[in-house]
């Protein structure tokens, strides 16, 4: 049983045909508006039935969305997500099943089951809204936080060394991890898109932007004067090239990765690295989910790689065990021993 098990839709939804009746309640200007818009319009593109969405949420300014689209969902509790989401999913595998944290939310209280729902390769799309600090509860510093970062919580300074949210990925063996910035939102879209296609755990990060406790934050990245340059949205199969006219790449430099002009040194595009999503060792995709400072950030999907998901494992051992075993359903087992009538 794979996410394909999920019913197709017999109709073509609208964004409009998942957007609830609720006034949607974030800051003028928050990251989280552009996030809502991006999953409304990638809902339809998924092709599933609208009554087969579940969105699970913890706690935060993030976790309001469950409110804001007209799909079943839970307002869970802080850290507990991807825990409960984990629980629809083995109730019912034929939810796809979305999952949505920020970053403290998720690799905080909540970042031993992120791993774990990772490292499981659990069948759910799980969003983080990075904005690289708690914002509901009024700007302390988050395992994303910048070291050195003045907050609420750290006024000399943290001297945390914060969390890469791809590299958690990587190292928890993950199977798909993409990256978008939530001022692109047709790019959000494409990654969350790509998301729902996967048959197993997927994560996408979006660098979002908390205009009240933490504004400008990926300002380095996003500002239009500068994006092209320290940005590089990746495509399975194609060279590595970024700037406003693509004139740069990156180029494997002995152990390590380097930008290049084309034209310069002597420079082609057979120098360019190729990349590709779907390649078993996570050597590259870390050293991609790595990059910033002296190299571009990198957005896109940067790791898709098939792999059996718990899901469909689960859902092949109990159908085995049903079939070989004795109990067939819950009443068999109550009735297997003695028994009295009170």
């Amino acid at each position: 049983m794979e996410k394909h098990f999920v019913p197709k839709a017999d109709k073509e939804y609208t964004k409009a045909d998942f957007q609830s009746d609720q006034m949607v309640k974030w800051c003028p200007g928050c990251g989280d508006h552009a996030i809502l818009a991006a999953l409304l319009a990638t809902f339809p593109k998924t092709g599933y039935k609208k009554e087969n969405v579940c969105m699970v949420s913890g706690i935060g300014c993030s976790s309001r969305i469950p409110y804001y689209v007209d799909t079943y969902g839970f307002h869970s509790i802080h850290g507990r997500a991807c825990a409960i989401a984990t629980g629809v999913k083995l109730a019912n595998p034929a939810l796809s099943v979305w999952v949505n944290m920020g970053d403290g939310d998720s690799m905080a209280i909540g970042g031993n089951h992120l791993i774990h729902a990772v490292r499981r390769n659990q069948d759910l799309n799980i969003t983080i809204f990075n904005n690289e600090i708690y914002g509901l509860t009024k700007g302390q510093y988050s395992p994303t936080t910048k070291f050195g970062q003045i907050t609420k919580t750290s006024p000399y300074g943290t001297i945390d060394y914060p969390f890469n949210p791809g590299e958690l990925v990587m190292g928890a063996q993950g199977t798909f991890f993409a990256r978008t910035l939530d001022c692109v939102p047709q790019l959000t879209t494409d990654c969350m898109t790509r998301a729902a296609k996967h048959d197993g755990c997927s994560v996408v990060e979006v660098l979002q932007n908390c205009v009240i406790f933490n504004d400008k934050t990926h300002a380095a990245i996003t500002d239009r004067a500068v994006r092209d340059d320290r940005t590089i949205v990746l495509e399975n199969g194609k060279p590595m090239l970024f700037g406003k006219n693509k004139e740069k790449g990156l180029r494997f430099n002995g152990r390590q990765l380097e930008v290049v002009t084309l034209g310069e040194n002597g420079v082609t595009i057979d120098d360019i690295m190729v990349h590709h999503e779907d390649t078993e060792d996570t050597g590259i995709h870390m050293m991609l989910a790595h990059m910033g400072g002296d190299l571009p950030v990198a957005l896109g999907v940067i790791r898709n790689v098939k792999k059996v998901s718990y899901t469909q494992l689960y859902e092949e051992q109990m159908e085995e065990q049903m079939n070989v075993g004795k109990y067939k359903c819950m009443d068999d087992l109550l009735n297997s021993g003695d028994t009295w009538e009170v």
